[in-house]
């Protein structure tokens, strides 16, 4: 390989251009240096045309003439710069005597590649004038193409090199965006001012994805468009000196396109490659791509090129670079430079689609996977968040959940699937579905844990996760918690110091072969409980023990703020509790329950047991009479009496035990009726010759809602009704 061929030049945005202001508006590639004219170059090293030009063969033979073509062929020997800071040495200063151009080596020659033909000569060759190719002439012309440059404007990348660092530098900076808009951001800002004046980025309306096949017409919306920027750069180190003028060139762009089929436009598009807009297809592509005004505001000759955007499977838009008059047109070589940039974009593009559907479809999981909302329950406020590990990455395997069950109890459970990616996503939901399912047989909190575990063996052997499931009794005021692994809660009491419960850890979800132990706590009317994962409390920051402390220290301070007789609000508890999380600890995602335990007081409470006997619903409507006397609720006696009467009529036509009849105020009138049959009632229409079957049709007319619950030792059923109380 010739070695003068492999010397690079640094670009404009490397090195300021040597005789311009750094306060160059266009950010100018910098222009060759002065050749280097190295000693000791052998005679396979001389161009073929030294020895047939003379002393032509000089500068001018060199450096294409004024007004010469654009599409010449470049010069195969280019001569190899000179770095900044090393003078030019005659031929022969510093040689060895006996080797080729050393003094006192007679017969050999100076064989540089800028060397005039002619004898050879003893005595040091002269250095020939300054080769620089960017020098412009005392008349403001540029020797190479011998057209008027202005200061500040950019000069022509004339050397491969310059194209090759380009076209580096500017697939690095595409490559650089994650998303649609960075990418196309990165194709714009690394094309305007070094390559292009103006650039149009069109892309299909809307994206095709994947191996979607598109339907419909082909629409090409106006994406993003950049021109000369009139604020400082400070990346690439731009900084105008003055704003630009207008030009013709700010008008061009349309904001909507559709392509026919057959056009112009449609068959450059086909064509993949970039063409320049003096073809006779492009320019007759241009008014249907950029309206009518658009495309006659587009210079003449080669100063517009345009690229169709093309990804895996499809053509997804087309780019159009834009230079002005008064700047050098493109050339031959610009076409590759151009093709290079449209398909680094266009497969960021289809990638960047990509990526955004999976994000998307991985956001809809993690949402669908987490209660949309709580549920109001008797005797308990709730609150929670859930936080994502980035915002890249929003699936997880933390959950929460709140589930009422019979008695007006509720269970709480938090948990954590190993992981935080959409398969752990799918075992959350998965296991979330099962304790949700379990907790409607109203098993114990351990019972439930143990299903848990033997349900995540069934999904793999390495589904492995943590879970914490409590049940709160509002009547009682008492909690039962059980632990598979997981963080312990912690319990703000009403005036008191937050304390972490003592709960058995357990083994988490997943090991097998391991039992589970419950304990049951007070749970006192205006206490707080919060569940969390261990995102909130363990980072890289610090361990898991260290976090829990200051949480529970966090609470007690939140607490006072509120007094020793008012608890804090939930919702602004949890985001005081977020608060403690600095910026070096979101390495989890994180998920967070908080509930308020009202409880229901015992003068609210109405508990009987009727024997199952003919007698039992008229003894039970008088029960609730009194009952309802008591609370001053007569206006809901008739209706209660009725309800009543047909709910225990059903219950003890079956039961072979004690039913048990209970009446809870709160809000709401909640009536419960229990018996030891497991066969839930179902809603049915009554033809006219039926005797029965009306009474769940009567609880479904009179009361605001109803519902039935199986038990491990029968069923529930339960109606409410509003009051004025």
């Amino acid at each position: 390989m010739d070695s003068t061929r492999v010397t690079e030049q640094p670009t404009s945005y490397e090195r300021p251009e040597p005789g311009v202001t750094p306060a160059d508006a266009r950010g100018a590639l910098l222009p060759a240096s002065t050749p280097t004219h190295g000693p000791g170059m052998t005679s396979s090293s001389t161009p073929p045309s030294a020895s047939a030009s003379g002393p032509a063969g000089g500068p001018a033979a060199e450096h294409s003439q004024p007004g010469a073509g654009q599409d010449a062929e470049p010069d195969a020997h280019r001569p190899r710069p000179t770095p900044e800071g090393i003078p030019h040495q005659p031929a022969g200063e510093s040689g060895t005597p006996g080797t080729p151009g050393a003094p006192g080596a007679p017969g050999e020659r100076d064989h540089r590649p800028d060397a005039p033909a002619g004898p050879a000569s003893d005595g040091p060759a002269q250095t020939p004038p300054s080769q620089d190719r960017s020098a412009r002439l005392p008349d403001g012309l540029e020797r190479r193409t011998g057209q008027v440059t202005s200061p500040g404007r950019p000069t022509p990348m004339r050397r491969d090199g310059d194209r090759l660092r380009f076209v580096g530098a500017a697939t690095r900076r595409i490559a650089r965006g994650i998303d649609l808009e960075e990418i196309v951001m990165g194709l714009c800002r690394a094309t305007v001012p070094t390559f292009a004046d103006t650039i149009l980025v069109y892309l299909r309306e809307p994206l095709p994805v994947g191996d979607e096949r598109p339907t419909g017409p082909l629409v090409l919306r106006l994406r993003r468009s950049d021109r000369i920027p009139v604020a400082r750069d400070t990346e690439n180190g731009f900084v105008p000196a003055v704003p630009p003028e207008p030009s013709a060139l700010d008008s061009v762009g349309a904001e909507r396109c559709t392509v026919r089929p057959g056009s112009a436009l449609a068959e450059v598009l086909r064509g993949v490659r970039p063409v320049f807009t003096d073809a006779p297809a492009a320019r007759a592509a241009l008014p249907e791509l950029l309206g009518e005004q658009g495309g006659s505001a587009v210079p003449d000759g080669q100063r517009a090129i345009l690229a169709p955007l093309r990804g895996r499977r499809r053509v997804i838009g087309a780019a159009l670079f834009l230079r002005g008059p008064e700047r050098t047109a493109f050339e031959a070589d610009d076409l590759l430079v151009a093709a290079q940039l449209a398909t680094h974009s266009a497969l960021g593009i289809d990638k960047a689609v990509l990526y955004g559907r999976e994000a998307y479809i991985a956001d809809e999981l993690q949402r669908t996977m987490l209660p949309e909302n709580l549920p109001r329950c008797t005797g308990v406020r709730l609150a929670s968040r859930y936080l994502p590990a980035a915002e890249t990455a929003r699936v997880g395997g933390d959950w929460y959940d709140a589930i009422p069950l019979p008695g007006s109890r509720v269970a709480l459970v938090v948990g954590d699937v190993m992981g935080h990616s959409m398969t752990s996503a799918a075992i959350m939901g998965q296991l979330r579905t099962t304790a949700q399912t379990l907790a409607g047989l109203d098993l114990p909190p351990q019972e439930v844990l143990h299903h848990l575990d033997e349900q995540a063996q069934r999904l793999g052997a390495d589904r492995m996760a943590t879970c914490l499931y409590a049940v709160y009794d509002p009547v009682a005021h008492r909690i039962t918690i059980a632990n598979a692994g997981h963080p312990p809660p912690i319990l703000l009491p009403l005036g008191g110091r937050a304390e972490v419960l003592r709960v058995p850890a357990g083994a988490p979800i997943g090991v097998g072969g391991v039992d589970f132990e419950a304990v049951e706590l007070e749970a006192p009317a205006g206490a707080t409980l919060l569940l969390y994962t261990d995102g909130l409390v363990e980072s890289r920051l610090r361990d898991v023990w260290t976090g829990i402390d200051q949480l529970r220290d966090k609470l007690a301070a939140t607490a006072q703020l509120t007094g020793p007789d008012h608890p804090p609000p939930l919702e602004a508890l949890c985001d005081e509790v977020l608060d403690m999380l600095g910026p070096g600890d979101r390495d989890d995602d994180i998920a967070l329950l908080a509930a308020r335990f009202d409880g229901i007081a015992p003068s609210d409470v109405a508990y009987w047991f009727l024997e199952p006997e003919d007698a039992a619903p008229g003894r039970a409507r008088r029960l609730a009479r009194k009952a309802l006397s008591r609370w001053g609720l007569e206006e809901l006696t008739d209706s209660v009496e009725l309800l009543v009467s047909e709910v225990v009529t059903n219950a003890v036509r079956y039961a072979t035990r004690p039913v048990t009849l209970r009446l809870l105020r709160t809000d709401v009138l909640r009536c419960e009726v229990g018996d030891d049959v497991p066969q839930l009632p179902r809603l049915r229409q009554a033809r006219a010759t039926d005797e029965g079957g009306r009474g769940l049709y009567l609880v479904n007319r009179l009361a605001r809602r109803w519902g039935a619950t199986r038990l491990s030792t029968g069923k529930v059923v339960w109606f409410e009704l509003n009051h004025g109380g």
